[in-house]
């Protein structure tokens, strides 16, 4: 079953507004997390991969009572040869969780720890972590409510996000803070004792039989349920009706009930880059809309200084064949009207490359933001943790699956591919300024002796550019040996998830520059596109918002509210029929 999203209309959920995200733990993808993150849809894990996370959770306690299992019979990193004693098992759990929870710096926003929740209850429901099933539908009520922990930014360097997912973890517990959508704190629960005979606090709604039983009331035989009436008995339909009834404080910001975390729930919950991921992905999804939105800016240029078609001829994309290339042309022709094998200029032969190489510098931004997505698709939808809880076998495989290699990489690809397209609207940007292309002013200034008009726009550019160029530096480069060397090589794919994000502002600033300018000169010009096409509804949208006053001013506000103006230029350049 993929992850889906729906109306709760149809599945008969009535009286609940928002569509669904189920949950799966194998078809999730980067859309669902962002919907997620923003609140724009509520969770509801699937039927199946909730069977998967009971089987796991069953397998994992049988394997850990009659084996050494790493983190739960034995410590972490460079103590994993030392073992924990039977009676101390519960309260291992939490000491390991209370440790790792250890993160420094600013509190992240609830934005980025929602993504991170949600990743990491997709990620569970693929069913190797070994975890209690009702800490999934714990995770799931706190994106339901806009309930979420605080985190803090540093803590990992790409080789699991254990300190942040301790924060998440001994929030569960009900030993640290959360925070409500208007990010106040919550009202303080208290922790569930460790104590292994203590019951599970059950919600306000559901019973406590439901769920797994707590450490020390027995395992049950092989291929028993432990959670026969638990979430999983319910079909989708009822388990969408249950999660409306469940949270009556929608939107008030309360956690979910304090969870009894043990020995065989800490270590489970920790072993995650999810926090990473969720960055990522909202990086992600917002560089991929700029990067598109820019394409509506450029085309805006194009015309301001009677730009050639003919670098975005079909001929010309076929016969050098990158995808992204030739879809970056082919929307190209669509948004401005130019044919297919357009006509020579009467003018210039061919224009400098902010215009010329549009297709060539695009198009590889393109294709690295597919790349990315689909390493973020595996990752957000593994069973990466370590050990591995295999039911199938009964067995509990330590790996490395928490390495971010792959991810580390590919995000630095995508800043390196997303630096050369705000570089390219700088160029455009210098071109704008320059008589001989647009038969204006230089900088086009009005009509006083000596006016400045744009020109501190390059400036503000360039500076804006020189962040991006800073935040492309390769994360993966970094290095770090760490837990007495027994962890002695790092991915830093966390450093390349926060970079990532820090460059999407940045960004939205340098092509705002562009976009001011553009329309100056098409104003300067008393050029207006056809409505009808899409640059010339761009160019409506664009003169609805940009004042007309052309005299020396701040440009401020103008860059502020262009910058803003992106993410409706995204609906028109998506707009276009593939």
């Amino acid at each position: 079953m993929s992850s889906r999203n729906a109306d709760m209309s149809s599945v008969g959920a009535t009286g609940l507004t928002a569509g669904l995200v189920v949950l799966d733990g194998c078809g999730t993808g980067v859309t669902d997390i962002v919907r997620l993150a923003d609140g724009a849809a509520r969770p509801v894990p699937g039927t199946e991969a909730m069977k998967r996370v009971e089987e796991s959770w069953d397998a994992a306690r049988q394997i850990a009572a009659t084996g050494r299992v790493y983190g739960r019979s034995t410590g972490v990193g460079a103590n994993r040869n030392e073992d924990v004693p039977t009676e101390a098992a519960a309260e291992h759990g939490l000491r390991l969780l209370r440790s790792h929870a250890g993160a420094i710096g600013e509190e992240l926003p609830a934005r980025q720890v929602r993504a991170m929740l949600a990743v990491r209850a997709n990620q569970l429901l693929a069913g190797g972590a070994g975890l209690r099933p009702t800490v999934v539908t714990a995770l799931c009520e706190a994106l339901e409510t806009g309930a979420y922990p605080v985190v803090n930014e540093f803590g990992s360097v790409g080789t699991g996000d254990i300190a942040a997912l301790a924060q998440v973890g001994l929030a569960l517990v009900g030993e640290h803070p959360w925070r409500g959508p208007d990010a106040s704190r919550t009202p303080s629960v208290p922790p569930v004792p460790s104590v292994p005979s203590v019951p599970p606090v059950p919600s306000a709604s559901r019973s406590p039989e439901q769920g797994a039983p707590l450490a020390g009331q027995g395992v049950p035989p092989q291929g028993q349920s432990s959670s026969a009436q638990g979430p999983s008995s319910l079909g989708l339909e009822e388990r969408v009706t249950s999660f409306g009834e469940e949270v009556s404080s929608l939107g008030q910001g309360l956690p979910p009930a304090p969870q009894p975390l043990d020995n065989n729930d800490a270590l489970a919950l920790i072993s995650s880059n999810a926090l990473t991921l969720g960055q990522a992905a909202l990086a992600l999804d917002e560089l991929r809309r700029l990067i598109e939105a820019t394409q509506v800016v450029a085309a805006l240029s194009l015309l301001a200084v009677d730009g050639s078609h003919e670098a975005y001829a079909a001929p010309v994309h076929a016969a050098r064949p990158h995808k992204g290339s030739a879809e970056v042309a082919r929307r190209m022709r669509e948004l401005i009207g130019a044919a297919d094998r357009p006509t020579p200029p009467l003018g210039r032969i061919q224009d400098p490359y902010g215009f010329r190489c549009v297709p060539q510098i695009h198009g590889p931004a393109h294709d690295a933001a597919d790349a990315l997505e689909g390493v973020l698709v595996v990752e957000i939808n593994a069973a990466a943790e370590n050990p591995l809880i295999s039911p199938e076998d009964m067995a509990a495989y330590h790996h490395g699956g928490f390495y971010q290699a792959q991810l580390a990489l590919a995000l630095d690809h995508f800043r390196l591919a997303v630096t050369q397209v705000a570089r390219l609207s700088t160029s455009r940007l210098s071109t704008l300024n320059e008589p001989a292309y647009t038969r204006l002013r230089p900088f086009l200034a009005d009509h006083e002796p000596a006016s400045s008009g744009v020109m501190i726009l390059e400036y503000a550019a360039a500076a804006a550019l020189g962040d991006l160029r800073a935040f492309s530096a390769p994360a993966s480069l970094g290095h770090a040996v760490l837990s007495r060397g027994v962890e002695e090589q790092a991915s830093f794919a966390s450093l390349a998830a926060r970079q990532t994000l820090r460059a999407c502002g940045a960004y939205r600033l340098v092509v705002g520059c562009e976009l001011v300018s553009a329309v100056r000169a098409l104003r300067q010009r008393d050029l207006r596109p056809d409505p009808e096409l899409p640059v010339g509804r761009a160019m409506e949208l664009a003169e609805s918002v940009l004042g007309l006053d052309q005299a020396d001013r701040p440009l401020t506000d103008d860059v502020t509210a262009a910058a803003a103006l992106l993410d409706r230029f995204t609906d028109i350049w998506r707009g276009i029929e593939s």
